[in-house]
């Protein structure tokens, strides 16, 4: 069987102690091979320096690094810029997103939609970047329908996208529905899930209520019983992310996307119990 490829996604770090977390996270994942290593853009480009800096870093390790890039709060010409930044450093991968705005920014910028800026990147660099793009096998939250969400996402891919990531999720059936809807509007390209580990319970529940993603109630249940005994929430969750990556990986899908949180423990053991 072909061994399953994976990537990991980090965020910039604010502090040196935060800088010096992650290379130690990097370094113990490194050992896994990740096909590459994908790094946040803060809402409105309020991380672009750190996003930068971080996305160096890593390459200079020997990780193809791929910088998150949003457009919603950013003018062409700074767009333009961060490209041109990326491309004289020799960084070839960017997943390209519409991106959030800041509470209290109002204004959204030159482009507005993620189609248009991956659209905007192959004007300017032609097929010198590798893009992907994001999908929302539960819809995404600010989506008018789950037929628009579809139609949103063949759009950017027709754009010019290369490959796409999916918003985590629980569901592995909401996920090959995702994929067989996609396929049906002339989508192509490798549609990679996303996968977050389970270390935290209100943590988990804070994100997926901000991000559209459904919890299982017998899976929060069972993850709030636990109280403050954080090793069994960790060996809970363990098991069932497991479950469901070992589920995906079964059915043949083109490698996993995880978000490590900038820690390495969980998605090391994932990894680890999927023979990776």
């Amino acid at each position: 069987m072909k061994p399953i490829e994976i990537s990991f996604e980090f965020f910039p770090p604010k502090t040196q102690e935060g800088i010096d977390k992650l290379r130690a996270t990097r370094k113990e994942l490194a050992l896994l091979k990740p096909k590459f290593v994908s790094v946040t853009f803060g809402a409105g480009g309020s991380t672009q320096q750190g996003t930068l800096d971080t996305v160096l870093d890593m390459a200079a390790d020997g990780l193809e690094a791929a910088p998150h890039l949003s457009c919603i709060g950013s003018s062409k010409e700074s767009l333009r810029a961060i490209l041109n930044q990326y491309r004289s450093n020799g960084i070839r991968h960017i997943v390209a997103l519409r991106g959030d705005l800041p509470s209290g920014m109002g204004a959204v910028g030159e482009l507005r939609y993620a189609s248009e800026l991956v659209s905007f990147i192959r004007a300017e660099h032609g097929d010198w970047f590798w893009i992907e793009v994001a999908g929302y096998p539960e819809y995404h939250p600010q989506s008018r329908s789950p037929k628009h969400d579809l139609e949103n996402f063949a759009r950017k891919v027709k754009a010019g996208a290369n490959s796409a990531i999916t918003q985590y999720f629980f569901n592995a059936d909401a996920y090959f529905r995702f994929v067989d809807d996609a396929r049906k509007l002339g989508v192509d390209v490798p549609i990679v899930p996303g996968i977050m580990p389970i270390t935290n319970y209100s943590q988990l529940m804070r994100f997926s209520e901000m991000c559209g993603a459904e919890v299982p109630r017998w899976v929060a249940r069972r993850l709030e019983s636990f109280g403050d005994d954080r090793e069994a929430i960790r060996a809970f969750g363990l098991d069932v992310v497991t479950g469901l990556c070992q589920r995906l990986v079964d059915q043949g899908v083109p490698g996993i996307h995880f978000y490590t949180l900038n820690a390495a423990t969980a998605t090391k053991a994932i990894c680890e119990r999927l023979g990776v």
